[in-house]
């Protein structure tokens, strides 16, 4: 009984741990893992096993940005099962990630949440970071701005509720330009759309102001620019897309 007690209060109860075959994944692709659960000094009785690919955003809610959770995932391994005291038990799983998920540039966190459900218990749970690399479109695009002497140097996850994708955010890559284009534009931002056949990029170009009307134009925000460019497979080797990218930004700035 005094055991029993203990296991309520997370002493002496089940353990639970996720362990990946691969943390460093790209968006798409199969995210490939067990879930160990070893039992306590005590018989219990796991109403659920989840697990949850989750990461974070921020929104503006009264005059303050608030950090929240995005689950992209909601997956359940197993259902109802009594673990006997020091039982172990091994659950693969695999896992789509999805094309939406979000890079882990900067301080983007993305992480797998696996639980388990125990009824009168403090419930057992594991988390484990992802590392999130770009998608080879992504990465050819990112490629081309850097040739273009665009430099990385922000990147947020920020809500969003028009956007229309999965999800209620988006992510924000923004450049600064060291290159041809120091003098002529503030910021260069992109947001990645990726599906299973193209990658869709808009590129929201922030002129540098000058002079009376360029003061305006900024403070109105009526600088900016919008643009939209499709990358499928294909154009990875026929077409230049360093060449495509400028021929955007220099038509928008004249």
């Amino acid at each position: 009984m005094f055991k029993n007690f203990l296991a309520s209060v997370g002493i002496g109860a089940s353990k639970v741990d996720t362990r990946l075959f691969n943390n460093s994944v790209i968006p798409g692709e199969v995210l490939e893992g067990e879930v160990y659960i070893r039992g306590g000094d005590v018989a219990q009785d796991i109403d659920d096993i989840y697990l949850k690919l989750a990461t974070e955003y921020k929104r503006e809610v009264d005059d303050s940005t608030v950090t929240e959770e995005c689950v992209l995932i909601n997956y359940r391994l197993s259902e109802r099962l009594t673990i006997q005291p020091k039982e172990e038990v091994v659950i693969p799983f695999a896992v789509d990630l999805p094309y939406e998920i979000p890079l882990t540039f900067g301080r983007i966190p993305v992480y797998i949440r696996t639980g388990l459900d125990i009824k009168s218990a403090i419930n057992p749970r594991d988390r484990d970071h992802l590392e999130v690399q770009p998608h080879p479109l992504m990465q050819k695009v990112l490629q081309a701005l850097e040739n273009l002497g665009f430099q990385l140097y922000k990147v947020d996850c920020e809500y969003t509720h028009h956007f229309g994708g999965a999800y209620p955010f988006v992510q924000e890559l923004e450049f600064r330009p060291t290159g041809n284009y120091r003098n002529h534009l503030d910021e260069l931002e992109v947001v990645f759309r990726l599906r299973a056949d193209r990658l869709e990029v808009l590129l929201e170009i922030d002129k540098r102001a000058r002079g009376w009307k360029g003061w305006v134009q900024e403070a109105f925000d009526v600088d900016e620019r919008y643009a939209r460019l499709v990358v499928t497979q294909s154009d990875i080797y026929e077409q230049n897309l360093e060449a495509m990218i400028d021929e955007i930004i220099h038509r928008h700035l004249h």
